[in-house]
């Protein structure tokens, strides 16, 4: 119990939202209040049906399955699916995971800040944080990881080889190939994201690599006793009310022992929500506060671990402006299938796409009961490519719309957006 005391660190009185903010219950006790119908938006979410409308109806041209849920000022003006998404499905949220391994890592600097006197400044390749790392005499396989810091893993700037078959590296915001590496192997996962190959030195520029933020949670599982779902669970999911989640850890008859940092969650979408509007409150759940402040304050900012590009700590962030029609404020982490969750702050605004494949909705891959699917949208194909459409809207280029096109909806910022925007 003295643990879970300290955790519950005391909200500031000089709070601009206070301890009587609106904080949705459980869905079991009621859920998130609603506002649907156009005079409600209107009045009381300061939200234009009209204008969400066209967002839903994009939202659907994007991806075989999905959905789109909105809050603002504390009001649900949008909760709507398609195919075989739904409410209380546990969809495989592919890369959206990264998001929650990086506050995890921010509440656990919190936690255990003696073991971190550097913060994210702190190299992690030490027998100390990562004795798997080492050799039996005592070496690393690459010498270059011993100048990985937790900050560079958690931007994607640890030096690591980008995924896929055409990876790519940024520096100071230059772009160019890397030769594909075999990356994560789900059947021995903890060592082949360490072993994955380097391109550069530590800092020296940044690539889109998965077994980065793993390794994080490497560090996360040594330091606090406690694997990456199970801190989750007790930090977050209990004390916001979460119905059931998991992660994605089966896998073609095989089960993963660990979560995997690099992502595949499975949160429901009003949970998926509620996780949202807790960074949006700046780490606040009612009384509590349970994501540092100092954290979350680099997260939609260009940070001193990566300013290659705009990518902090897990997110996509929109500082340099690259996403015209939204606030620079802006930040979001997406996930392969078209899932993204977007927290808009000067809007006081949280959007959570839902997307995937049919695949990403198999009910085996958390274990979890799932509902009954639609199977209406089973079939359903991508508009074809043609002179006029250059690519699929399923990717970032669609969720970079939908944030767009939300954000226009918002007819009346809400106080707590004005306060912010007049810092």
């Amino acid at each position: 119990m003295a643990v879970v005391a300290a955790l519950a660190w005391p909200v500031s009185a000089a709070s601009p939202s206070g301890a009587a903010a609106y904080f949705p219950p459980p869905d079991d006790a009621g859920g998130w209040r609603s506002a649907t119908n156009a005079a409600a938006m209107r009045e009381r979410a300061g939200m234009e049906a009209d204008r969400l409308e066209q967002s839903w109806e994009f939202t659907q041209r994007c991806t075989q399955n999905g959905g789109l849920l909105v809050v603002h000022n504390g009001w649900l003006v949008c909760e709507r699916y398609f195919g075989r998404a739904s409410r209380n499905v546990n969809p495989d949220m592919a890369s959206t995971g990264k998001a929650y391994t990086s506050i995890a890592c921010g509440i656990m600097l919190k936690e255990f800040g003696g073991k971190f006197p550097g913060g994210l400044d702190t190299k992690v390749f030490t027998p100390e944080f990562l004795p798997e790392a080492f050799s039996a005499d005592g070496k690393l396989d690459d010498a270059r990881r011993g100048d990985i810091t937790l900050g560079q893993l958690l931007c994607m700037s640890g030096g690591y080889t980008g995924e896929g078959g055409a990876p790519t590296a940024v520096v100071m915001g230059r772009a160019f190939p890397l030769k594909a590496v075999p990356g994560q192997d789900i059947h021995d996962l903890d060592q082949s994201s360490l072993r994955c190959a380097m391109w550069t030195n530590a800092g020296a520029g940044y690539s889109y690599s998965s077994p980065e933020p793993h390794i994080a949670s490497l560090v996360l599982r040594r330091v606090t006793g406690m694997d990456l779902q199970a801190y989750l669970n007790e930090r977050l999911a209990k004390r916001m009310g979460w119905g059931a989640w998991g992660y994605c850890r089966q896998r073609g008859g095989f089960t993963m022992p660990h979560a995997n940092g690099a992502g595949s969650i499975a949160v429901r979408a009003t949970d998926a929500l509620r996780f949202g509007y807790c960074l949006l409150r700046d780490g606040r759940w009612r009384d509590r506060q349970l994501v540092p402040v100092d954290y979350l304050a680099q997260c939609n900012r260009m940070s001193p671990h990566n300013p290659h590009s705009p990518y902090s700590l897990m997110f996509e962030h929109n500082a340099d402006g690259h996403v015209a029609g939204a606030p620079r404020d802006a930040f979001w982490k997406s996930g392969a299938g078209g899932f993204a969750l977007i927290v808009v702050p000067s809007l006081d605004l949280v959007i959570y796409k839902l997307g995937g494949n049919n695949g990403q909705y198999d009910p085996t891959l958390a274990g979890l009961p799932q509902p009954s699917p639609d199977l209406s949208r089973d079939d359903w194909k991508p508009i074809p490519r043609t002179p006029f459409h250059e690519g699929s809207l399923g990717g970032d280029d669609g969720i970079r719309r939908v944030v767009e096109m939300v954000c226009a909806a918002v007819s009346q910022p809400s106080p707590r957006g004005k306060a912010r925007n007049q810092k």
